[in-house]
């Protein structure tokens, strides 16, 4: 990683753990219910996440995408198509029934997560930084990946900010709460 990019990484993890420390400050209030069901919910495509499509029997459309900062995948024949919110079903249905406008008879579309998106970890840890994700992560093995808890860290309860359904939502969360993908994890330092 370059200097210049990893001053610019620091920066803005530095920028947003201040507006999350902010939050913080104004007042604590329970976690919304929503917020544990988007563990058991199935997972919801964003900015970041790769994804392998298998067209089958085109091998010229079968190969992997990412999803853009806008929330589409640029896919041959058809362009663009919106992947932010949508299922794996829900994007294998979108993109057959596209391909099928002119392009294939009954195409048969499969995805599979390649690369889930990176989970952020901040605070009281060994290494703060960004993450990647992988399926059935808890906030306890996001910590381990970082480092482990500082000397200082809260080690009973976390901070985590997550977006669900186009709002992002932050709640404290014990240790061993599942995370999705796209989490920002805060470590607070303990009080005494």
């Amino acid at each position: 990683m370059t200097l210049s990019l990893t001053r610019h990484l620091s920066k803005a993890m530095m920028a947003i753990g201040l507006a999350f420390l902010s939050g913080c400050a104004a007042g604590y209030k329970p976690v919304p219910k929503v917020f544990h069901e988007a563990t058991i919910q199935p997972y919801r495509l964003d900015s970041g996440d790769r994804l392998r499509v298998t067209v089958f029997e085109q091998a010229s459309l079968t190969n992997t995408y990412t999803v853009d900062q806008a929330g589409y995948i640029a896919f041959p024949l058809i362009g663009q198509v919106v992947a932010r919110g949508q299922t794996l079903p829900q994007l294998e249905g979108a993109i057959a029934q596209k391909l099928r406008q002119g392009y294939l008879r009954d195409p048969d579309v499969s995805i599979e997560i390649d690369r889930y998106r990176s989970i952020f970890v901040m605070g009281e840890v060994g290494q703060p930084g960004q993450y990647s994700y992988v399926a059935g992560m808890t906030v306890l093995n996001a910590v381990a990946v970082a480092g482990g808890f500082t000397s200082r860290a809260n080690q009973r309860d976390v901070d985590v900010t997550r977006k669900i359904n186009g709002e992002v939502l932050s709640g404290r969360v014990p240790i061993t709460d599942p995370i999705i993908a796209g989490d920002t994890i805060y470590i607070r330092e303990r009080l005494f």
